[in-house]
């Protein structure tokens, strides 16, 4: 794979956390002003902006509606809108670092549902990475030192909701259209939050309102679009390891945007769980090599050129 190709990946999966980060912050901003359902319908709204640039040229707009796999397509819309929902409540109701180290605990319940489910095998390595991650969140969380709420409860919702979404992804198969996978992702929030917002529903009014809608809305469905980019030019494991760059964009937007400084327990929670995901990234990357290392001597061995082997 060449350098740059992989250099322009990265570059990808970093605009496209980037645009996570910032949406969820937009959603933050919004706290008291909305409802978090109100919230989260806009971003299925908002999101349709995104649709044209989604598209190839051989898929219509039908297969938005036309799944090849429409029990893995009806459980991914479900599972997004209540990660949606969830993160939106979650967000506005916790500083923002604490919220999203809950979130990271998705890699455990992936492991756990793709060995449940899936019945793949899971190293002792990734068994070590998302048990300290766990470890690190029960540092941040501290249970029966400090009073947990339902901020917590709508941040491991989120967690889990994504983790199944990850699932029906990889049970839908590698050739359900793109397009039919992202309006999954739009259509969940958009009956689901559109349906329990209407008890609460109100205009929204002023422009700053509508701008923070949009921002939260549009910019996760950009980083959606980033991400699928990034993984068509990049390894999975060196798309995901940007992810803990959302941990400083959090951090830095709950010390000068929202004034929540962290305590020392919660700092050190959060550097356990980042490292958690470090070791997970390095255990993908020493696997990676070692198979392009095993390409390039059976190739020597062939008197041929070695093929290009991907990471899981």
């Amino acid at each position: 794979m060449k350098t740059a190709f992989l250099s322009s990946g990265m570059a990808l999966a970093f605009a496209a956390f980037s645009s996570f980060s910032i949406s969820d912050a937009y959603s933050k901003l919004l706290a008291g002003q909305l409802d978090p359902f109100e919230v989260a319908f806009s971003g299925g709204v908002f999101g349709f902006l995104i649709i044209p640039f989604i598209r190839r040229p051989e898929e219509t707009y039908e297969d938005i509606f036309s799944p090849s796999h429409p029990v893995m397509w009806l459980v991914r819309a479900v599972s997004i809108f209540a990660a949606t929902a969830a993160s939106v409540e979650a967000f506005m109701l916790l500083p923002m670092p604490e919220a999203l180290s809950l979130m990271f605990l998705m890699p455990l319940f992936v492991t756990i549902l793709s060995v449940l489910l899936l019945h793949e095998k899971v190293s002792g390595w990734a068994w070590l990475a998302v048990i300290l991650g766990f470890v690190g969140v029960l540092i941040v969380l501290r249970p029966g030192v400090r009073a947990l709420h339902f901020g917590h409860l709508c941040a491991l919702i989120a967690a889990v909701a994504n983790a199944v979404g990850v699932i029906a992804y990889r049970l839908a198969g590698s050739n359900t259209p793109r397009l039919s996978l992202f309006g999954s992702s739009l259509f969940g929030p958009l009956v689901g939050d559109g349906a329990l917002m209407l008890a609460h529903a109100h205009w929204p009014h002023g422009v700053k309102t509508w701008l923070f809608l949009f921002g939260y809305g549009f910019l996760a469905a950009l980083g959606q679009l980033f991400m699928m980019m990034a993984t068509a030019r990049a390894p999975a494991n060196r798309v995901a390891l940007p992810q803990y760059s959302q941990m400083l964009w959090a951090v830095a937007f709950s010390y000068f945007l929202f004034h929540q400084p962290l305590d020392g327990w919660t700092f050190a929670g959060i550097t356990v769980v980042t490292f958690s995901g470090m070791l997970n990234w390095v255990r993908q990357r020493i696997r990676y090599e070692h198979l392009a290392m095993k390409e390039r001597w059976a190739a020597r061995r062939r008197g041929g050129k070695p093929r290009v082997t991907k990471a899981d």
